[in-house]
């Protein structure tokens, strides 16, 4: 018989604790979070939904009221979550958390996972074409190499 070595933490050993999706209200996002709270649902996880803020360094030098934007865009998020959430009570339990986060998408989704104590993550696809050239959060995020990582299409 082997003894059982005493040891450290180690994620997703007896299935997934909490699962991550990144949510920022584009329809590849939404997709994300609808096949994020299936797994989360089957797994008996918990959802944590993370909206990152952007810094908007630019419109705020120019004076626009870039805070006040990214605060009610969060809002609005945690609004249709909830509509969501509600319309499936019946049919469906499941644990959610709604978070946001300050900065870039890629480090701001980074910090959640090793906050939250991620064993998955998930996120929808770029919807941009400019990450062909500059690489989407969604692939840096598989290159991280720390989590399983999901991309819904």
């Amino acid at each position: 018989m082997s003894e059982q070595q005493p040891g450290g933490f180690e994620r997703g050993t007896d299935g997934p604790k909490v699962i991550m999706a990144g949510v920022d209200g584009s329809a590849s996002s939404l997709r994300a979070t609808a096949y994020a709270a299936g797994l989360a649902r089957r797994q008996n996880a918990l959802l944590a939904l993370v909206y990152v803020q952007p810094v908007l360094g630019a419109g705020a030098a120019l004076g626009a009221p870039t805070a006040g934007t990214t605060e009610e865009i969060a809002e609005d998020l945690v609004a249709q979550i909830r509509r969501s959430a509600e319309q499936v009570k019946d049919l469906w339990r499941i644990r959610w958390e709604f978070h946001t986060f300050r900065g870039d998408a890629y480090t701001g989704l980074v910090r959640a996972a090793e906050e939250l104590t991620a064993d998955a993550v998930v996120v929808g696809a770029s919807e941009s074409a400019g990450h062909r050239i500059a690489g989407s959060v969604a692939v840096r995020l598989v290159k991280a190499g720390r989590w399983p990582v999901t991309v819904v299409p």
